[in-house]
């Protein structure tokens, strides 16, 4: 599945997955190097994700808030 399909909580649980995965070291290199290539573009799109959501919540703030917050 492509990760722009995926939304964030199943995209990060796969991650998560993934991550278990290598940890474990049982996976042979083609393997080992396909699922960390899988993990590096579900990192790019929730990264993306997290900007977009931020980028949305400072245009939804107030104007006096924005200026609370830094």
């Amino acid at each position: 599945m492509s990760d722009s399909k995926l939304n964030f909580e199943a995209a990060l649980s796969r991650l998560e997955t993934i991550a278990k995965l290598l940890e474990t070291g049982d996976a042979p290199l083609e393997e080992a190097m396909a699922l960390y290539e899988e993990g590096v573009a579900l990192t790019r799109a929730l990264n993306q994700k997290l900007e977009t959501a931020q980028q949305k919540i400072t245009r939804l703030q107030p104007e006096e808030a924005k200026g609370d917050a830094e």
